[in-house]
């Protein structure tokens, strides 16, 4: 079940006192009292900043390794909370988002790729179009989590890698 409503204290209490639920809430950002997936995906654009200066073989190590470490706190997270999916967890967002600006690694002075990216992760994560929303309905525990926004960051990602080739 995706459960929508707000988290209780003790529920933060859980997330916060340990090291999978800090990054299952993405660093906090997940915490926010609305909009916790837009919230996580703009916090996943500080790290990008740094992320975008490697090479492209090490920014994508680093996209599997979040992936991989992803799956298990969110799994984590999940099953602490009793909830499989909460709102908070976002660090699919941060994965997601990073997946939706590979485009832009190689346009570094087109900013406008930046915000098109997370806009269109933002959209293809809330609209959930084919094969995404059937993933995130069917797909469960951690891997379930970070799936979905895996499909959605690559959705944006070719999204963005043909308007930038039209726009050029």
């Amino acid at each position: 079940m995706n459960e929508r409503k707000t988290l209780t204290s003790e529920q933060r209490r859980l997330l916060l006192t340990s090291p999978a639920g800090w990054l299952a809430c993405g660093f906090g950002s997940g915490l926010a009292p609305v909009a916790q997936g837009t919230f996580g995906s703009l916090a996943a654009l500080i790290p990008w900043l740094a992320l975008r200066e490697l090479s492209l073989p090490i920014y994508l190590g680093i996209v599997v390794i979040g992936f991989i470490l992803g799956v298990w706190a969110c799994d984590v997270a999940g099953k602490r909370l009793q909830v499989d999916d909460h709102r908070s967890l976002v660090w699919d967002e941060f994965i997601g988002q990073w997946i939706a600006l590979i485009p832009a690694l190689f346009a570094p002075s087109a900013w406008w790729q930046l915000v098109a990216g997370f806009v269109l992760f933002r959209l293809f994560d809330v609209a959930k179009p084919w094969p995404i929303g059937w993933v995130d309905r069917r797909v469960k525990g951690g891997f379930g989590v970070m799936i979905d926004d895996v499909i959605a960051g690559i959705f944006a990602a070719l999204v963005l890698q043909l308007l930038g080739y039209v726009l050029r």
